[in-house]
Order: structure tokens, then C-alpha cells, then sequence
């Protein structure tokens, strides 16, 4: 243990001697010509072979399936022919709404994504539907992401106006696709808690427990399960690998301290947008699954062929 010990200290007084000896730069005065320099054109043009070439490397994962019998080739290329086309068409769409900075576009783009969203948590990513859960999922994530991202673009990415096409459609748009996951894990655990101890939480309800007392021990479950992944990727981000927004500015040839900065923006935003979208749709299904009586509505949740959940399990 002590030579473990004697080890890290090392380790440390090493990392710190190299960290005091490299010359520091405030964020302004690395030019980005030198930067650019470096790290090659920003502006670099790249054509239909270069993702062709790409492409090929999708051919291991195709022979790999192949070989193990996996069932998986026609869904690789099925998936990468869908990337492409939809990729290209989103970028055709996005160029034209950047060059003409028309807000009813620009709000008109962020809608439709956010009603995507919704539609792929409750018709693709939960495993039981209740009433009204489109319609809960789309207020709880579009309500959520476009205060946030109309926010964190006026006061933390000083865009002026906020809704400005080249920043608030990609931010709105990771807010989305998180907002979607967190979405997803919180209901998939209310609707399974309630399913699972059912003789519980009706036998809270026949000694008189209260609608608040019967969903917040299942409310506090759901949250906690949905905000934990991003709580632990913001926690170790920059520490394994340069995320996604970060590496995307430098390899725009943008300054590494200013992309440090709007990934931390970025992460920031996500985590409130994921906590107050997860929490509308938790209490939304936990208030319909738990009426005002109160009584436990199991009933009302329906799975894919059409069945109530308590039928369905009155039949097993």
C-alpha cells in the first residue's frame, strides 16, 4: 500500500512540474491562423468518395455478423443508407433556414423535432402507453428544452437575437435528444414500480395513505434512475474523451479553450432541460396511474397488442 501510495504522489509532482513548465495562453491571444495552421483547413471540402471510404469500414461489422451468425447485416446497411439520407436532407433543410433567418422556420424546424422526440419515447422507447402520453411527452420536452435552450443562447452564448438558426437549432436539438432518453428511463420506471408492487401500494391506499405519500417514493425512483446517466457523463466528461460539442469546434479550427467553454455550456443546459422534463412526464404518469380518489389506474395502461396491463396480468 505504501509503495501504491509513494507511486501516485509521483505521478502527481511529475504531472505537476510538466503542467508549470508549458507555456499557458489566455483563450485571445492564440490566433486562430496558428491554430488553423496546425490543424489543417477549416474549410475543408469533402465529397461523396471520402464518405464512401468511410463507409467500407462498416464492412468488418457486416463480415463480423456474417461469421457469427449475428442477424445483423441487413439491419448495418439498413441503418447506414437511413444516416445518409436523412443526414443529407437535414443539412439541405438546415442551409436553407441559416440563410434565411426566418423565426417562423426556425421555431417551425425546432417543433417538428421536439414532436419527434415525444413520438420516439412513447410509441418506440416505452413498453406501456397511457392516456394521453403523446401529448404529456411533447409539452414536458418541447416546454422544457426550448425555455433552456432560449436562455442558455440570450444569457450564456450571447446570441442576439436568441432564437439565432446557427446556434439555437443545434442546441435545441441536443436538448431534445436527451431530454428524450431521460424521458424514457423515468417512465419506463413509474409504469414498472407500480406494476411491481401493486399489493404495496394498494395496501397504502386501503389504510388511507394520500395520492402524494403512494407516488413519491416511485417519483423519486423514476428520477433518480432517469438523471443519472447524464449527472455521471457530465461528472467524467473531459477526463476519458473530448466530448462531441467540444470536438466539433476544433475541428472547425475554433480556439480549444472557447470549445472547452461552450461544452460546458452545453452540458449545463442539458442537465436542467433533462431534470425538468423528466420530472412534467413522471408526475404526469404518476397522476394518471394514481387518480384523485385515490385508487391505483393499472387499467389504463395498454400495451402494444391493445391489452390493459392489469388484464393482461389477470390472464397469467
Amino acid at each position: 500500500m505504501d509503495e501504491a501510495g509513494n507511486a501516485v504522489v509521483g505521478i502527481v509532482v511529475a504531472c505537476y512540474r510538466w503542467l508549470a513548465d508549458l507555456q499557458w495562453y489566455a483563450s485571445d491571444s492564440l490566433s486562430l491562423q496558428t491554430l488553423q495552421q496546425q490543424a489543417g483547413p477549416s474549410e475543408q471540402t469533402l465529397s461523396w468518395t471520402n464518405v464512401g471510404t468511410a463507409a467500407l469500414l462498416l464492412g468488418f461489422n457486416v463480415l463480423l455478423s456474417a461469421w457469427l451468425g449475428l442477424g445483423l447485416s441487413k439491419g448495418i446497411i439498413v441503418s447506414a443508407v437511413r444516416c445518409v439520407v436523412q443526414l443529407t436532407i437535414l443539412g439541405m433543410v438546415l442551409k436553407q433556414i441559416f440563410m434565411t433567418q426566418n423565426p417562423v422556420y426556425i421555431f417551425g424546424m425546432a417543433c417538428i423535432l421536439g414532436m419527434l422526440s415525444a413520438f420516439e419515447v412513447t410509441y418506440w422507447r416505452s413498453k406501456k402507453r397511457f392516456p394521453h402520453m403523446f401529448a404529456s411527452n411533447m409539452v414536458s420536452i418541447m416546454g422544457s428544452a426550448f425555455v433552456v435552450a432560449l436562455f442558455g443562447n440570450a444569457f450564456s452564448l450571447n446570441m442576439d437575437p436568441a432564437y439565432t438558426a446557427v446556434k439555437f437549432i443545434p442546441t435545441i436539438g441536443m436538448l431534445f435528444g436527451n431530454c428524450m432518453i431521460s424521458v424514457s428511463i423515468g417512465l419506463n420506471s413509474v409504469m414498472e414500480s407500480l406494476d411491481v408492487h401493486r399489493d404495496r401500494v394498494e395496501t397504502m391506499l386501503c389504510f388511507g395513505a394520500s395520492r402524494w405519500e403512494v407516488i413519491r417514493p416511485v417519483a423519486v425512483k423514476a428520477l433518480r434512475n432517469a438523471l443519472m446517466p447524464t449527472i455521471t457523463n457530465m461528472g467524467i466528461t473531459g477526463l476519458i474523451a473530448i466530448p462531441g460539442v467540444m470536438t466539433g469546434w476544433i475541428l472547425g479550427g475554433a480556439d480549444v479553450l472557447q470549445a472547452a467553454r461552450y461544452q460546458q455550456i452545453i452540458l449545463f443546459m442539458i442537465s436542467a432541460s433533462t431534470a425538468s422534463s423528466t420530472l412534467m412526464s413522471v408526475m404526469f404518469c404518476s397522476a394518471v396511474l394514481v387518480d384523485g380518489s385515490p385508487r391505483l389506474r393499472l387499467d389504463l395502461l395498454k400495451t402494444y397488442d391493445g391489452q390493459s396491463a392489469s388484464g393482461k396480468a389477470s390472464e397469467l
